[in-house]
């Protein structure tokens, strides 16, 4: 048996190094030569794993126990004529492929300060996933946990240490990271893209890879010691909004045993799909304007030129459409029939989502300023959200400037989705509010930044319980984590990982968190040092948002 030996979250600094490729190329062939003279087993215990498009050969650590497999293709690189085109099955290969590297990022602008990536590759050849297994052979039928990356679309990718999986896995769960395409690249609908298509669709170029990889998996995780049946899907912010439009998508709901999402669902005000129409003349009207009006000519455009010009669209330019295939309807209609992936659920936000200065627009939280800004953004109903939102003083004035800011960010579409779950899958929903700020303190970014860090939040900002739920605190170098703060991250480590397991976040040493079904009160489980559930408080504030945005 060949073991590659390499110490647990210290495998990027070697793999980068040339001496790494110097080490590996005897033991190749040594591997190689064992590979004729042992079975499937043993090959898996020898960091060898075979999957439908060929043998890949991963890196074991000796410290966890764990296998790495990184930077593995699921599909074809969608560049050349496969640009704006569904993922198409991976080519299989001859040989050994090496996945000891993160694959290439897909393209995207540097936006977010915070993403840490251990790719050092940007391209639109992007479709690759990596996976971290505890399993010892392919018979141990684990259950698995595909994690998709926030960054609104637009960034992002499974290679950042926040995303890593060493510790979920440490947990017996077989955990994937998924990269997808971004922006113009996953989102450019067009009534020629529509025509050339089976499926007389165009756009959600990203939202299929996302299917794409389910099915991967669905197809190859035996191979990793992960049970097919048993697989959760988890994201945060536009991993989440992923995982709500999965749920609904007839494409990809039979692929999923149990779903968490991390602030964020594709419903109004938080990046809602728009009509295939409306798409098609966005992408019409992007192509007149840089004088390219033929798909050959779009196609032919080099990647970083593309991105270029489609980042000058705007954040949501592109974004998903309702196209008929990906999504038949609405997927706020697919949830409020039922016909909705019916699994388990575990979702939630943090507690100050979006600071108070979004709101108030860079106005002096005074009683006067806010009440102005109601009025200007509610009209008639500005009295009805001063009740709901008061404002009397300055302290009362951050809180509600807060709690709104986060609502029309990404708070009331969470909530609406944890309800539509609970009244019409039959399933058990877990709702949470994380409530933990991070230190106070700052070391720099891990980039050679040195930006300083805004003004300290009010509770949990966004993106903040990241860290804290996938067991990653020790990858950002940036604040001083306390005793505290590794307190909350194993709660919340082990509610995802019992979830991921069983379809039930509870455990030894954990507090009891009680599901929500149609027709019960609510339950909220406070995520913090002291975690502790408790009944909501916020249903008349989300009832009026559920009006004001809906009509409901």
């Amino acid at each position: 048996m060949i073991q590659i030996l390499f110490p647990a979250k210290k495998l990027f600094t070697i793999v980068s190094g040339k001496k790494f490729f110097f080490f590996l190329f005897p033991v190749f062939f040594i591997a190689s030569k064992s590979y004729a003279q042992t079975d499937r087993n043993d090959l898996f215990q020898s960091d060898f794993v075979k999957v439908s498009s060929g043998m890949l050969q991963g890196v074991s650590d000796p410290e966890t126990g764990l296998k790495y497999f990184w930077g593995i293709p699921y599909a074809q690189p969608p560049v050349g004529n496969l640009r704006w085109r569904a993922p198409q099955v991976v080519i299989p290969w001859t040989g050994v492929r090496k996945a000891n590297h993160f694959g290439p990022k897909a393209m995207q602008l540097n936006i977010f300060s915070d993403m840490r990536f251990r790719s050092k590759e940007t391209s639109e050849d992007c479709l690759y996933l990596n996976v971290w297994t505890p399993a010892q052979t392919p018979n141990d039928l684990l259950p698995v946990f595909v994690y998709f990356y926030g960054g609104g679309f637009v960034a992002g990718d499974g290679s950042e240490w926040r995303y890593d999986g060493a510790d979920m896995a440490q947990k017996g769960i077989v955990t994937v990271t998924v990269n997808y395409r971004l922006g113009i690249f996953g989102f450019f609908a067009h009534p020629g893209l529509t025509k050339e298509s089976t499926h007389h669709s165009s756009g959600n170029y990203g939202m299929l890879d996302q299917q794409a990889a389910l099915q991967w998996v669905h197809d190859n995780i035996h191979a990793f010691g992960g049970d097919p049946n048993r697989v959760t899907i988890g994201g945060e912010f536009a991993g989440s909004i992923a995982v709500f439009a999965l749920m609904a998508s007839p494409l990809s709901r039979n692929f999923i045993a149990g779903a968490i999402g991390e602030s964020g669902a594709m419903i109004q005000p938080t990046l809602p799909p728009i009509s295939l129409s409306e798409g098609e003349k966005r992408g019409v009207e992007f192509a007149k304007k840089i004088g390219d009006t033929s798909l050959q000519s779009l196609r032919n455009l080099p990647a970083e030129e593309l991105l270029k010009l489609g980042s000058q669209e705007g954040f949501s330019y592109f974004t998903s459409t309702i196209d008929g295939y990906f999504f038949p309807e609405s997927p706020l209609e697919i949830f409020e029939k039922g016909e909705q992936a019916k699994i388990p659920l575990l979702a939630g936000w943090n507690s100050a989502e979006a600071p108070y200065t979004s709101f108030m627009q860079g106005q002096i939280p005074t009683p006067e300023n806010y009440k102005k800004l109601v009025q200007k953004q509610f009209g008639g109903k500005a009295q009805e959200v001063l009740k709901l939102f008061p404002g009397n003083d300055q302290a009362q004035v951050i809180q509600s400037a807060t709690d709104l800011a986060s609502d029309q960010f990404i708070v009331y579409s969470t909530w609406k989705w944890t309800e539509l779950q609970r009244n019409t899958s039959g399933k058990n929903v877990y709702r949470y509010l994380f409530e933990r700020p991070r230190p106070n303190g700052y070391k720099g970014f891990g980039n050679g930044s040195d930006h300083p860090l805004p003004p300290p939040v009010n509770g949990a900002a966004h993106s903040w319980e990241i860290e804290y739920a996938l067991g990653n605190l020790a990858t950002n170098k940036v604040y001083p984590w306390t005793p505290d703060d590794y307190k909350v991250s194993a709660t919340m480590l082990d509610y995802f990982a019992n979830f991921i397991k069983t379809g039930n976040p509870n455990g030894n040493g954990l507090p009891d968190w009680a599901p929500n079904n149609a027709g019960t009160s609510v339950k909220v489980m406070h995520i913090n040092v002291d975690s502790r559930l408790l009944p909501e408080n916020d249903r008349k504030q989300f009832e009026f948002l559920d009006k004001y945005y809906l009509g409901k």
